[in-house]
This record gives C-alpha cells, structure tokens and sequence, in this order.
C-alpha cells in the first residue's frame, strides 16, 4: 500500500513538472514573438509623431501641383502646401464698406501629402450665383467632393456663394480639376511674391494683437489672425492640421479712425456654440452664419462666420472673449 502511494506521488510529481515546463516555452516563444515585432516597428523610420516616413515626399514634390496651378504656393507647417486665390475681380459691399479680397473673398485650395502619390485636398471657392452650378459640376466630374454651399457674409451685393470642397487621390488630378473650376470665374491668377506690407493699416495692430494673446499677419490690407485648436483634428481618418482650414480665422480691415469691419469664423463643437454666440452678441458682433465645412471632421466642428464694423481695440475685446469660450491650443 504505502509503495502504491510512493507511485501515485511520483506520477503526479512528473506530471507537475512537465506541466511547468509547457509554460515557460510558451512563454518563451511568446517573447520571441513578441521581440520580433518590436525589431520590424522599429526598423521603418520614424519622424517626430512616430509615424512611419518611408512614402513622405521630398520637398520638392510639390513641383507638379505648383506647375498645374501656374504660381507658387505658401509651405505652411505640418506638410502642407496652400494656394491663395483671392477674387481680386469683384467688387462687394456690406454696409456701404467694400470688402477687401482679403478680408472675406479669398479663395484658396490646401494640400496634404498623407502617402506616395496619395495626398488630401481642402479648400474654398468664392462664387457668384450664376458660377455655382459649372464650378459645381466641374469638381464633381473630377472627382472632388463638395462639402457645403453657403454664405459667409449678410447684406453683401452683389451675392456671394461660397463652395467648400475636399478630396483624398492623386494630388495632381485633383490640382487640375480645381484649376478647370476656377477657369469657369473670373478669377485672376495670382502672381506671387509681393514685398512685406507695412502694418501700418489705420488701427493699433499691435494692440489688437495683445487684446487677443495672439500673433496676426498683414497681408492685402487686412490683420489676419489664425488660432489653432487643442484637439488632434481628422478628416476621413486622416490628420488635419489648422493649416488646412480647420481652425478660427479672424480677419480686420481698418474703415478709419482707428475702426475697422471684422469678419471670419469660429471652429466650434456643439457644447462651445451657444456660449460663443452669447458673447459675440453682447459685444456687438453679428453672427451671420453657422454650418459645417467638412463631411466627416472628428470632433465634428461646426464654423460661425461673424461680422462688425467698430472701433478696433474694442471688437478685439469682444473676439478675445468669445475665444475664451473656445477649447484653444496653447502657444
């Protein structure tokens, strides 16, 4: 009896043992496994968001968009190229104030390489109502997506329709189905490379620009100030940067005696909507529209175009108000 207990225990001991010993190879083999991953992630390089460079395209790539478009595009930070078309061939009034192109008849189509040949388009299209349908069209036969129709502005004559567009394709295709677009207008083609512009514009810029706790640009006779956003934006799953046309634009053109018209818009979720309405009405700014841009933006953002004509310091007062309402990127 006690030899056939002996036995049992033997058995169960050898059982046990080779029991331990299946886990640690599994768990051996799992580490090589595992090992092996980790050595082919780290074999692709890197850039400074740790996502793979292996298709980012060399600066000069842009080349073939710039040839389509016939003049040079602005480099902007995070990849993207711009092109700036402003409707410099109209001639509109709010008020009984003439808009400057630049202040909210600027037309423009951005540009994002996201892999080899592979590239994201944004952009806006300034248009009088009887451009509307063949620009409509046009993109549309070539494949980029329109994404809103609307207006930006309220009261203006003539009447301006603005079209935002996107697509995600060959760069160069998209390129030349904007360009055929715009040839339906009467656009003028840029000629680029104009000399800095003083900032002497008839208001305070630099108070202007401390008022807001933020950096602005002259450019065609109007302070432009573009604020990012804190959240990470996408578009169909691909990055978006603010460069993109993804952030708030506010834009000043002096009217005299330190007055100036603002005009522009406000990048907001829903929960930021209300309150920034709020305070832009109390300070005396017109919201004049509110929609989206972008058909699959996450967070989902929608835009509310904004006009006033006021002493500058104290629209800026306002502005600064309602961006505190925003969730901002700290700078």
């Amino acid at each position: 009896m006690k030899r056939d207990r002996n036995m049992v225990r033997r058995t169960l001991n050898h059982l046990l043992l080779a029991r331990k010993t299946r886990i640690v190879l599994l768990s051996v083999a799992a580490l090589a496994v595992a090992t092996l991953f980790v050595l082919v992630a780290c074999s692709a390089p890197q850039d400074q968001s740790g996502q793979s460079t292996n298709q980012q395209p060399a600066a000069t790539d842009w080349k073939s968009i710039v040839d389509v478009f016939g003049f040079p595009g602005d480099v902007l930070p995070e990849g993207v190229i711009r092109f700036n078309m402003p409707r410099k061939d109209l001639h509109v009034t709010v008020g009984g104030i003439e808009i400057k192109p630049a202040l909210a008849l600027g037309a423009w189509a951005a540009f994002r390489y996201v892999g080899k040949n592979d590239a994201m388009v944004m952009g806006d299209l300034v248009l009088t109502e009887e451009e509307v349908a063949p620009v409509m069209k046009t993109l549309e036969d070539g494949g980029v997506e329109v994404t809103a129709l609307h207006n930006h502005l309220i009261g203006e004559s003539p009447r301006i329709l603005y079209i935002h567009m996107g697509g995600h394709g060959d760069p160069v295709k998209m390129a030349r189905t904007i360009k055929q677009a715009i040839a339906l207008t009467k656009s003028p083609i840029p000629q680029g490379g104009g000399a800095k512009e003083s900032e002497d514009i008839g208001f305070d810029v630099a108070a202007v620009e401390r008022i807001l706790d933020q950096p602005g640009k002259v450019s065609g006779g109007v302070l432009h100030v573009n604020v990012a956003r804190a959240e990470k934006l996408t578009e169909e799953g691909m990055d978006t940067p603010p460069s993109m046309g993804m952030g708030i634009s506010i834009n000043f053109q002096p009217t005299g005696n330190g007055k100036a018209a603002i005009a522009g818009d406000y990048a907001l979720t829903g929960e930021e909507v209300g309150p920034v309405m709020k305070v832009l009405q109390d300070n005396g700014v017109q919201a004049v529209a509110l929609h989206s841009h972008a058909l699959n933006d996450v967070p989902r953002l929608f835009y509310m175009h904004f006009w006033a004509n006021d002493d500058a310091q104290k629209l800026a007062r306002g502005l600064r108000a309602a961006l505190d309402k925003t969730n901002l990127a700290k700078h």
